[in-house]
């Protein structure tokens, strides 16, 4: 249980913790009002919204994964354009990433240590990969939500 616990710190340090990295995922998008989080910087490329709706889709769906479920990738990688771009939308929005992080948790305060090393249905990675994937996806896309706010700030 050792390691599931400092797994556990892993999660929750970067979602409203203390990382390493200094920077956390609710310490960042709160601060982020719905106009900034819609908003399109680069026209080719996704908004911190479609981020943030891309990253609990793939915390979901990496966790269906490793409690079983064979789960097919759309071909959009969980991009989608936001259609309802309103405050009340945008907490809605949070109160997801929210839950799926609860998720995750009640998941790990689950697991057995004894499966870290078994190969998900993927057979090409293990369930310690892929816990450890999500929480790299998760800082990966920090970092992109981190300066898109500050592009943001500036240009409001």
């Amino acid at each position: 249980m050792k390691e599931t616990k400092r797994i556990i710190k892993l999660f929750e340090d970067l979602y409203e913790g203390s990382p390493w990295i200094d920077v956390t995922i609710m310490g960042t998008l709160e601060n982020i009002t719905a106009e900034q989080a819609a908003k399109r910087v680069l026209a080719k490329h996704n908004s911190i919204w479609e981020i943030v709706n891309h990253l609990v889709m793939w915390r979901l769906t990496v966790l269906q994964r490793m409690q079983g479920t064979v789960v097919v990738f759309p071909d959009n990688n969980y991009f989608e354009p936001v259609k309802d771009t309103s405050e009340s939308a945008w907490k809605t929005t949070l109160e997801k990433f929210n839950d799926s992080q609860q998720k995750w948790i009640d998941f790990l305060k689950t697991f057995s240590e004894n499966d870290f090393e078994k190969l998900v249905q993927n057979k090409t990675m293990t369930y310690y990969e892929h816990i450890h994937g999500i929480i790299q996806h998760d800082a990966y896309h920090l970092g992109q939500i981190t300066l898109l706010a500050k592009i943001t700030t500036k240009n409001n």
